[in-house]
């Protein structure tokens, strides 16, 4: 067979060889990928209704590095504000009260998918009312334990790179999204599509490459042990450099494909992280973004407690 399409390729004019041979194979892996997609856009579909839903209104990504210990949380209070995996373990959760909580795709192994069972319980018991964003690999499983009972949960579809999709377009959550290699990217894209700017990232340490640790503002409960890049104390596991340095430029890849997309569509996008290594975005110091309270109304805040 390979030798007889070998010789009808040399022997027929190309526009016939390629609608002999080639286009019925092209549409096969189109129908092909069609399908593979079909289940997972149903469910990001109906992400449509939040498209610019807080056009203009700036907002937090509160992420999970241990610089959080090191801010007042508390001023996010009556903000926008959108957590992010075990983000609900913040002795504050309930005072800021996100709207919107992201949990990336799971990677099972350590993890199996009891652990996941309880962690989705444990996560629905503190999230109070936000809307839980998932990748569509998850949905089985919250459908078949019937877990999130009674909450809005929405289904992202997390397929391919940023090479994959739509140079600089802004990532439609009704369609399909780059996958990504950590939560915050999650985070950026489900903002950026709800029209949300300017954006400002809160524990986005990343510094596990230089103090050679992985650990978080909280202790980790039920998923303590569970992340095999790790050990218990957090203590990264031993592995090469060429692996820790091509999963980082990986990573910063990925910050540096979102900070284009934000600069074309004019959004900003900064980080006010305390400390960290993420470089890609500017600065901002936390505790400057919330005006102080004016000496006189504080003064008489002061008198009224002695009344």
């Amino acid at each position: 067979m390979d030798f007889l399409v070998r010789v009808l390729r040399n022997a027929l004019p190309h526009y016939f060889y390629v609608r002999l041979f080639e286009m019925p194979e092209i549409r096969r892996r189109a129908q092909a990928e069609q399908e593979r997609l079909r289940v997972p856009l149903a469910l990001a579909s109906r992400n449509a209704d939040l498209r610019n839903r807080h056009a203009g209104a700036r907002c937090f990504i509160l992420c999970n590095g241990p610089s959080v210990k090191r801010q007042n949380v508390r001023q996010l209070k009556g903000e926008h504000v959108i957590t992010v995996s075990n983000g609900y373990h913040h002795a504050d959760y309930a005072e800021f009260a996100p709207a919107y909580h992201c949990v990336p795709q799971l990677t099972y192994g350590l993890l199996t998918r009891a652990d996941a069972i309880v962690w989705f319980r444990e996560m629905h018991e503190k999230l109070g009312k936000a809307i839980l964003f998932l990748n569509y690999t998850e949905e089985p499983l919250v459908r078949e334990e019937g877990l999130f009972p009674g909450r809005d949960v929405r289904y992202v579809a997390m397929d391919g790179s940023f090479a994959d999709h739509p140079a600089l377009a802004m990532p439609d959550i009704a369609q399909t999204i780059p996958a990504v290699q950590s939560v915050p990217l999650m985070a950026l894209m489900v903002a950026m599509y709800m029209g949300l700017g300017p954006i400002y990232l809160l524990g986005t340490d990343h510094d596990h490459f230089r103090t050679g640790e992985y650990k978080y503002f909280f202790e980790p409960t039920v998923l303590k042990g569970k992340d095999s890049t790790v050990d218990e104390q957090g203590r990264i596991r031993a592995g090469g450099w060429f692996d820790e340095l091509t999963g980082l430029a990986r990573l910063w890849g990925q910050y540096r494909s979102i900070k284009e997309i934000a600069v074309q569509n004019g959004v900003q996008i900064i980080n006010a992280t305390a400390g960290g290594e993420l470089d890609e975005f500017p600065r901002a110091d936390f505790d400057s973004l919330f005006s102080p309270v004016p000496a006189a109304q504080a003064a008489g805040d002061e008198s009224s407690q002695g009344v």
